[in-house]
């Protein structure tokens, strides 16, 4: 087995020690402790057990480290399609959905269906025109719906090898008896 090629100076170290005490974000705390156990010397299935991160990402976080410093360890997730409207955005949907009907809140121009009920569609266009957002994924609408207490209502199941002439002469002949 060859030597390890990623190992850390004590100023490194310290810098991340230093680092990870000031860090409030606990996803860019495990990164700062599993590249400074790493680089101390610590094996890599050691570090993986104690940060319960997974080999590939380990190694990935190192050579973020080695190219970028301290820098190449923060969490830069954006936060996806949930930060796109604010508490009090969603607020107000849900009431605006409680409240009209689609054919109440749409033009005929702007909404070709009969607007009775509330649904991805509907939604989609809501948001779109009255707040500017537009998810990547229905299932973003979805959610918002559940989250505004609205249900997904699915129709009642039609058997299709069903033949409805030997249902009525069933049922005329309960009737009968």
């Amino acid at each position: 087995m060859g030597k390890r090629k990623f190992e850390l100076t004590g100023e490194q170290i310290n810098e991340l020690q230093g680092a990870y005490s000031q860090c409030d974000d606990g996803a860019t705390k495990i990164r700062y402790q599993a590249v400074r156990l790493y680089g101390s010397g610590y094996a890599e299935k050691e570090v993986v057990e104690i940060t319960g991160c997974s080999r590939r990402r380990l190694l990935a976080w190192c050579r973020n480290y080695r190219d970028y410093g301290v820098a190449g360890l923060i969490d830069r997730r954006a936060g996806g399609n949930r930060a796109k409207l604010t508490a009090s955005e969603i607020e107000a949907i849900h009431n605006q959905l409680h409240q009209y009907r689609p054919n109440q809140l749409f033009g005929a121009d702007e909404y070709p269906g009969n607007g009775e009920f509330w649904g991805v569609r509907e939604v989609a266009l809501l948001l779109e025109r009255d707040y500017g957002v537009v998810y990547q994924s229905k299932t973003s609408y979805r959610t918002l719906l559940a989250r505004c207490g609205l249900s997904r209502q699915r129709p009642a199941k039609q058997y299709k090898s069903r033949n409805e002439t030997k249902v009525l002469a069933f049922e005329e002949g309960l009737e009968k008896n």
